[in-house]
């Protein structure tokens, strides 16, 4: 029997990110800068080979695939690599198929996905203000996103809206979007900026809304109860009495989440990074593509890139400055 994947703090890996692409139709102005440089088409995994990859990992132990980006749906043909998975959830192997999206293109996909055995997306929304969507996604429309969400819905996905918590641009929807998110029965998780990529003009000093503010603001209005509940990332949850819907935060900042991090990322060009806050990587695309017969390499690879994880990232802007900054863009690890 394969040995499970231990790393040296002896934390199970059983939760793997898999960045599809570097791609995305949006350019959000905490994610990307305006004018980006994408890789080349021979650099990224080919769908065969994402598909060879996640099933080492699958057998190796990792109970959960979410696949990011980029935006995952602008991938060509993704939905050949979401078939492909399902017959891991048939076999009981993996438990779980999930993406994280901008919703931009649930409205073509979101059927497809839910036939692939996808049940839950977690939606990237920061706004519900069309003109400050337009402003903050740079390229993005939110009556398509709304689309998206409804199809979502119809189709019988689960919808998580994550919502990054920017000062001065979303503060006073604070209640606007808890309001929404219940009158449609989605749970909200509210993210912390983290400081990775240069994205030009953009201050994220300016931008840092510390979650510890916002939950105070939330008890101004909610009974606020705290939940042992985990769902395999590092968001922690409260319930609102008055409402009974679940809030979700996720705080690299405030709160260093890593005791219990059971998760590794790997880009769409195969490196597998250990930490979303640090820079060590393994390269896998050498191993994968020199043995295209023979997966003994690859897992090996693979384990030794376990043993380097490290036991927590350093994100810090108590110093007023943004220390603990990685130079990858989010669209590049996946998030």
């Amino acid at each position: 029997m394969t040995a499970p994947l231990i790393d040296p703090f002896q934390r199970a890996i059983s939760y793997l990110r898999v960045s599809v692409t570097d791609r995305c139709d949006f350019r959000c102005v905490y994610c990307m800068s305006e004018n980006m440089t994408f890789l080349p088409k021979k650099e990224l995994l080919t769908l065969e080979e994402l598909d060879r990859m996640c099933s080492t990992f699958v057998r190796m132990g990792v109970e959960k695939l979410r696949i990011t980006g980029g935006e995952p749906l602008v991938r060509k043909g993704i939905m050949t690599f979401f078939n492909a998975m399902t017959r891991h959830l048939d076999s009981g192997d993996l438990k779980e198929l999930t993406l994280t999206t901008n919703g931009s293109q649930l409205e073509r996909f979101a059927d497809d996905l839910y036939a692939a055995g996808v049940r839950r997306v977690n939606i990237s929304l920061d706004t519900l203000d069309e003109k400050k969507f337009a402003d903050i996604t740079r390229w993005g429309r939110l009556p398509q996103v709304i689309r998206g969400i409804d199809a979502a819905q119809r189709a019988g996905l689960r919808v998580k809206i994550n919502t990054v918590a920017l000062k001065g641009f979303n503060e006073n929807e604070l209640f606007a979007l808890v309001d929404w998110c219940k009158s449609r029965d989605m749970d909200l998780t509210f993210i912390e900026v983290m400081p990775m990529g240069d994205i030009g003009n953009e201050d994220r000093l300016d931008q840092y809304w510390k979650l510890s503010d916002l939950r105070k603001d939330l008890a101004q209005r909610y009974t606020l109860t705290e939940l042992s509940e985990r769902t395999g990332g590092p968001a922690r949850y409260v319930r609102l009495e008055e409402t009974g819907q679940k809030i979700g935060f996720i705080t690299p900042l405030t709160h260093n989440f890593c005791e219990s991090c059971n998760r590794v990322r790997l880009t769409c060009t195969g490196e597998l990074y250990l930490c979303l806050g640090q820079e060590d990587m393994a390269d896998l695309r050498a191993p994968l593509r020199n043995n295209p017969g023979d997966d003994a390499p690859l897992e090996a690879a693979i384990r030794q890139a376990i043993t380097l994880k490290p036991e927590g990232h350093d994100f810090d802007y108590s110093r007023q400055t943004v220390d603990g900054r990685v130079s990858r863009h989010m669209s590049h690890t996946g998030g």
